[in-house]
């Protein structure tokens, strides 16, 4: 499982006729937006066009952070997207992605060592397209610490 990340950009930033060094963070968050796939054994199994994806990093990294991290599910609460957009959830076999907006689709379970290292190499992702927009990426908490 992976996610993919691509055409990061900010567009209605500069609708709301701010800079990035002025935007309150709430606004990053919801701003930074990229193409979202999720992908399984080479094939797109979800996508999503312009996704929050810094709001997500920023809520990954809390909930990893978290005394529940790796025992409570993480169910993504957005300020623009539809609460549970993603969903992390642990089964009997291993941790599960999925959208309430396709019920029925849940990637293959992985263990949880896996989903880190995943969410690790997302929130990278996350870092370097926020800094190629000219962005610093310290207001996203680091996963790792």
């Amino acid at each position: 499982m992976q996610f993919i990340c691509r055409n990061f950009g900010m567009p209605d930033l500069p609708r709301r006729g701010l800079t990035p060094q002025e935007a309150p963070l709430e606004v990053l968050l919801i701003d930074i937006e990229a193409d979202l796939s999720v992908r399984e054994q080479g094939r797109e199994v979800w996508s999503e066009v312009a996704f929050p994806v810094a709001e997500l990093a920023y809520e990954l990294a809390h909930w990893l952070r978290s005394p529940g991290g790796g025992q409570e599910d993480f169910r993504m609460k957005s300020g623009v997207a539809e609460d549970g957009l993603i969903r992390i959830v642990r089964s009997d076999a291993g941790w599960r992605v999925g959208s309430v907006l396709t019920p029925d689709f849940w990637t293959a379970p992985v263990p949880w060592d896996v989903l880190v290292a995943e969410l690790g190499r997302f929130d990278r992702t996350v870092r370097e397209g926020v800094t190629a927009l000219g962005i610093d990426p310290a207001f996203i908490p680091a996963v790792g610490g």
